[in-house]
Order: structure tokens, then sequence, then C-alpha cells
């Protein structure tokens, strides 16, 4: 079965319904979902998990530093005013590619590596380059695809050399907007002149895949900003974009509160700016993967979506097909099949931990058989609009789905359950009825659209 609909096939904007959308959920970048986490999981588990890995594998590499910290910003990261703190870190962190790949024998192979944050090039490219140098030593690397992210505000010519030269093939850029107003409405001012000299940069560097960051529901943004800052990303040829809503919790992320509440758009706004970027883009060709995400029809990740191949893991959609992910520095989370380890966060005891040779896992969550099959179920709804739910279980859950399937959001034929077009910004709320620690969470999320 499929539930995707081509690119371009919807004429007429999705149906509203605001009460479907009013629980906040999680992205379901993984199952349980960090709000389950605790320290009844830690270094021994990930040692054991660690232990116990073969086959393919792929590593995220976590550098929670920018030179500024942009108001909107959720990420655990800090600004690189103190070199001795950054100097500290990556110590650490090449101690922990250390201790990790001695636990990695040739039955692993590393097939892909992203390098996140923060910013990776908020520290220099000659630090970069001795990262890729501790990989090269201590992991068991078989020809990796390498992606970074980057902040087009410090990207200089060193780095597009860097690049080239270790071989990295894909990017992503944090736009966000080209609307000058709405850069300084969020902190972060970065002229569509630097947009296109960062792009010209990393296509020079031989960069194939490169995504935008961008985002809609910022403050006083309207359709037009919107459909501006998409017409010059198209324009600039982004093979990826992910338009992701603005999500304000200035009670859990405090430097959310210079932004200007009072001129957020209202849930209504956001749903049809949602709809209007998914319109534009894929009049423009592009492939939607999910509802807020799109790539050009040759890129790997349009052709998984179509195919039938796509996944989802804490970098969000992907085609990386890799059982488990392994994840380095300070707040990185690791994936394996039976358990989610995330690392100290603080950054103060993940170097004293390191400083010991010890794991610094410090948070986690065991996946059972029940949430590795309610996982799986929750990453087919979202990467293919349709999963396979079993009788018994879809007859217990007709009443949850009932709203969904009576506004012909859902279709429901034998043991499966399909998302039809017009439900595809209730996915993430249709997955989380199959969430058995949603039901009664009191845990904050962001809104669905």
């Amino acid at each position: 079965m499929t539930g995707r609909t081509p690119a371009g096939e919807m004429t007429s904007m999705w149906p509203y319904h605001p009460d479907l959308l009013a629980r906040p959920v999680p992205r379901y970048t993984s199952f349980p979902t960090a709000a389950e986490f605790t320290p009844a999981v830690g270094a021994a588990e990930h040692a054991a998990a660690l232990d116990g890995v073969d086959g393919d594998v792929s590593l995220y590499v976590h550098i929670p530093f920018c030179e500024e910290i942009c108001w909107y910003c959720g990420c655990n990261t800090s600004r690189t005013n103190r070199e001795q703190r950054l100097v500290s870190y990556l110590d650490a962190l090449h101690r922990e590619i250390a201790v990790v790949g001695q636990r990695l024998g040739t039955r692993v192979r590393v097939r892909r590596i992203a390098f996140g944050g923060g910013s990776p090039n908020a520290i220099s490219p000659i630090e970069f380059v001795r990262l890729i140098d501790a990989l090269t030593l201590h992991m068991p690397l078989y020809q990796p695809v390498v992606s970074i992210e980057l902040d087009p505000r410090t990207l200089t010519t060193d780095w597009g050399m860097v690049l080239r030269c270790v071989g990295v093939t894909r990017a992503s850029m944090g736009v966000q907007t080209l609307s000058p107003r709405l850069q300084a409405a969020i902190g972060r001012v970065q002229p569509r002149e630097l947009i296109e000299r960062g792009t010209d940069l990393l296509r020079a560097a031989g960069v194939t895949s490169l995504n935008f960051d961008l985002m809609y529901g910022l403050p006083g943004q309207s359709d037009e900003d919107l459909a501006e800052t998409l017409a010059g990303t198209v324009e600039l040829g982004a093979d990826r974009i992910a338009l992701f809503g603005y999500a304000h919790v200035p009670h859990l992320i405090p430097r959310q509160k210079r932004i200007d509440a009072t001129a957020l758009p209202g849930q209504e706004a956001r749903f049809r700016m949602a709809w209007n970027g998914h319109e534009q883009l894929t009049a423009a060709g592009y492939q939607p993967v999910g509802f807020d995400h799109f790539a050009k029809p040759g890129d790997a990740l349009a052709r998984a979506a179509v195919a039938g191949q796509l996944h989802r893991n804490f970098q969000g959609f992907t085609e990386d097909e890799a059982p488990a992910m392994i994840g380095l520095g300070s707040t990185a989370i690791s994936q394996f099949a039976g358990v989610i380890v995330q690392n100290e966060k603080n950054a103060g005891r993940y170097r004293m931990l390191l400083s010991q040779d010890r794991l610094p896992g410090a948070l986690g969550v065991m996946r059972s058989a029940a949430d590795q099959a309610t996982g799986l179920i929750i990453e087919r709804l979202l990467c293919a609009g349709e999963a396979r739910i079993g009788h018994e279980r879809l007859v217990s859950m007709v009443s949850a789905l009932a709203p969904f399937h009576e506004h012909g959001l859902i279709e429901l034929r034998d043991d499966w359950l399909m998302i039809r077009p017009g439900g595809l910004p209730y996915a993430r709320t249709i997955a989380a009825l199959f969430d058995p620690y949603r039901q009664d969470s009191q845990a904050r999320f962001s809104s669905a659209v």
C-alpha cells in the first residue's frame, strides 16, 4: 500500500480543524521520546550497547557552540566567547572519540558522519580537521557520507577549502528567513548576499546536497514574507528545504523572551503558511517529505520518500538505513535497537567524565519489544503516510481515531491506517494516539503545525 500523493496533485487547502491540532505533540525523532529519558539508564547501558553493535552505524558529532545565540533557538548551545571552555570541550570530545572507538571492532562499519550543534563552524577549520583526523584514527570508517550544519554568518573561505579536502558532500545552512525585518525580530541578521556567498562557497567545495532550514510563524511574518523567502530559496537552488513552524516556549527557553509574542501569527495563520509553503515548493518541482520537508526529485531524500524507504532519527527525515546511531559530544544521543542513551548535558561534568576515560551516557530509556513495534508504527505514519497496525490494536483505537476518520483525514482498511492527503498536517497528532506515554503525560511539546 502507499498513502503518498504525487507532488502538485492537491488543489485545495488542507482542511483546518483547530480542535484536532490543539494538543502539543512530540516531533517523534525517536520512540520513546526524550521526555521518557531517566537517570536509570546511563553509562552501563551505553557500554553494553556499544559492545553489542555490529554492521552499519552512523555517527553524530555535537558541537554545542555558536558565535552568536539567536533568540528563537532551542538548541543546547553557548557562545564561543571563552576560548578555554571551547578548548577543554574539544579535548574531551577527542577523548570520547577514542574511548568509544575502542569498543567498536571490525564488525562495525561507519557509513555516515554528521556534524551538528550549535554551529560546527563556530570552531576553527583547523580544529575541524583535527576532529576528522581523530575519527579516522579511532573509528572504523567505510567511505562515510559526511554532512555538516553551518551558520552562514561565520562561513569563511577557509571553511570552503577544508570541506572540499575532507570530502563533505552534504551541508545545511540555517537561513530561517530572507526578510531583513524578520531577521531583526528573531536576532539573526544575515543579509541575502551572505546566504548567496555561502551557497556559492559550498557548491565550489563539492557539496552536492544543500539544505536550507526555514521557518514560518515568526513574529510579524506575513504570507508574502514567506512566499518571498521560498522564492529566493528556490532561486538559490537548495536541494533540500526544512520548513519548520517556530515554537514559542519562553518558559522553557528564556532567550525567547526577547521575541515579541504579541506579533506572533495565530494558529490558523500558521496553518495557512504551512499549506502555502507546501503548495509553492511542490509547484516549483520539489518532492514533499512529510508535510514540512521538501527535496529536489534527484536528491537521495526525495528518492527515498518516493520509494517508501524514508526513515526518521534525531536528525529528522533521512534515507539513512543504519540501525544504530552513535552520538558523540555533550547532550548527544545514541540510539540502538534496545536502548537510547543521552550523554551528560552539563559540559563541565561531561569533561570530567572523559578525563577519567568514562563513557558520558547519563540519561536514557530502554526500548522494549512493544516500544520497538510502536516506534515502527509511528515512523511509518510520519514517513510513508500509512502503517500496518494489526487488527486487535486498530480495533482498540477506533474511538480515538474517530474524529480524524469522520473528517476524512484518514482511511482504515483491514489492519492498515492510511493518512489521506488532507490529513498530512495532522500526522504527528495521529501518531501520538499510539504513544502510551502521551496519554497521561504532562510533558510540554510544540504545536503540531
